[in-house]
């Protein structure tokens, strides 16, 4: 896990996602990026043409005020700014550098406190396919000693998908419990678990709901987990997020950080 990236939205807390990630990363000795993105595209109006450019100019100051408030532990914090959307920034910097995690807060400052998943992190989740940890605003970093790792079919096309829940577990010996969640119209093929998954496996339940979020909401409590994985497919875990870019706490509202690992081409 060499490279993490930690967009920096305008929310006051910023910092405290930015510390959660120098804590994270300096257990596995990663370099991390924070990312600023204004865009100055049409749109906006022409009294306001001057707004993008002074943003601009005052994105790298922004971003290392963020970073003095934290205790960077010898980590190498670098800045990136990215002149368009937050997708296209994403992509485009890890087409460059190669991101192996995005660390982020489930929100911006920018939405109301119903929201779990806010505008800009929720086309994070569903429009790119880069490994996300999505981390609840204040939360201080701890290793994860049990991990739910929840999905409705135990089919994965490559093994790598996998890997940073393979650094996670090997890094802090993590317990990996898996839940099986048998939605409606499920196939036999769904119900076969990819032997890497069921090697770094402790427990594994099955169990039925109409969602697979419904299936952890029911066994989040007997759980007990510091850490939820889920899977980034077309139909899955975060299924309404392909519907909106938010999601409200009425939904899904969770009190650990969240792993979503990417299933391309699901």
């Amino acid at each position: 896990m060499k490279h993490i990236l930690v967009p920096i939205g305008t929310s006051p807390d910023a910092h405290q996602t930015l510390q959660y990630a120098v804590d994270f990363a300096s257990q596995f000795s990663s370099k991390i990026y924070v990312m600023e993105v204004y865009n100055v595209s049409a749109g906006a109006g022409t009294t306001l043409a001057n707004v993008p450019q002074k943003l601009a100019e005052s994105g790298k100051e922004r971003l290392k005020e963020v970073i003095e408030k934290v205790d960077t532990k010898s980590i190498d914090i670098k800045i990136a700014t990215y002149n368009g959307s937050i997708v296209d920034g994403l992509k485009d910097i890890d087409k460059e550098l190669g991101i192996d995690l995005i660390i982020m807060a489930p929100r911006s400052n920018d939405v109301t406190e119903e929201v779990y998943l806010g505008n800009t992190s929720g086309k994070i989740i569903k429009q790119t396919d880069i490994p996300t940890l999505v981390v609840p605003k204040g939360s201080i970093f701890s290793p994860p000693k049990v991990i739910l790792t929840a999905f409705k079919s135990g089919i994965l096309k490559r093994n790598r998908i996998l890997n940073p829940l393979l650094d996670i577990k090997k890094k802090f010996g993590s317990i990996i419990n898996l839940l099986l969640v048998k939605t409606p119209g499920y196939s036999d093929d769904d119900l076969r678990i990819n032997t890497a998954l069921m090697d770094i496996s402790s427990q594994i339940t099955m169990t039925e709901a109409p969602t697979t979020y419904l299936g952890v909401l029911e066994r989040f409590e007997s759980q007990h987990p510091d850490m939820l994985c889920v899977f980034r497919r077309k139909r899955g875990f975060f299924k309404k997020l392909w519907e909106k870019n938010t999601i409200s706490k009425s939904e899904f509202s969770a009190r650990i950080p969240v792993l979503v690992l990417s299933v391309k081409k699901d």
